[in-house]
């Protein structure tokens, strides 16, 4: 039996029931990721002068450069959210749209993310050059790795939407790829305020 099918046997009650289920469980799983974060912040902030002789973050870090990641990031997020406005109107030709944009600005922030990481390891600051940028390289990267996970996530999304249409199963799975988007934007937001502007002004 197709999902398609299997969704048209449940009770509107079972549906709604399921729905919360899977979002709670969800939930959980994103304060699991809090916690992996949050562990990540602490060991940056333990480490982040130990530059072992090296330069620091307010010799490396280009705010411009990162204020226009975050832009372009940001501007993800609203996109993901006009996504889930058309899903909730059932316009699929919108929802296409709004996640093709979003992934595009995904992958655009993911493009200078690699770069910035590039340009480090080119000018010889790799992670194993100190203390400070093992940490960062690790924050950081870890960022871009759910930034990765969430464009694959995506595309698959947009598979589903053009082959099945806008389901509830569908619909279930862009309200989680939806909260996962915006929790990765609220993510870099700490890292963008503590990370790169604490660090480029020597804090």
């Amino acid at each position: 039996m197709s999902e398609v099918a299997a969704e048209t046997l449940q009770t509107p009650h079972e549906e709604a029931a399921a729905t919360e289920k899977t979002v709670v469980g969800f939930w959980v799983y994103l304060m699991t990721d809090c916690v992996l974060f949050a562990s990540l912040f602490a060991v940056y902030a333990v480490l982040h002068h130990n530059t072992f002789g090296g330069p620091g973050g307010q010799e490396l870090f280009k705010l411009p450069y990162v204020l226009v990641e975050t832009m372009i990031l940001l501007t993800s997020s609203f996109t993901c959210g006009l996504a889930m406005l058309a899903a909730q109107r059932r316009n699929k030709q919108q929802v296409l749209f709004w996640l093709a944009v979003t992934a595009l600005l995904g992958l655009s922030f993911l493009g200078l993310e690699l770069s910035e990481f590039r340009n480090l390891v080119l000018d010889g600051n790799s992670w194993r050059r100190s203390g400070f940028l093992s940490s960062y390289f690790t924050l950081v990267g870890t960022h871009g790795l759910h930034i990765t996970f969430g464009l694959i996530w995506m595309f698959v999304m947009m598979f589903y939407v053009a082959k099945r249409g806008l389901t509830n199963g569908v619909m279930k799975r862009l309200t989680l790829i939806s909260l996962f988007w915006h929790f990765l934007d609220v993510v870099w937001i700490f890292i963008f305020t503590i990370v790169y502007l604490f660090g480029s002004r020597g804090i």
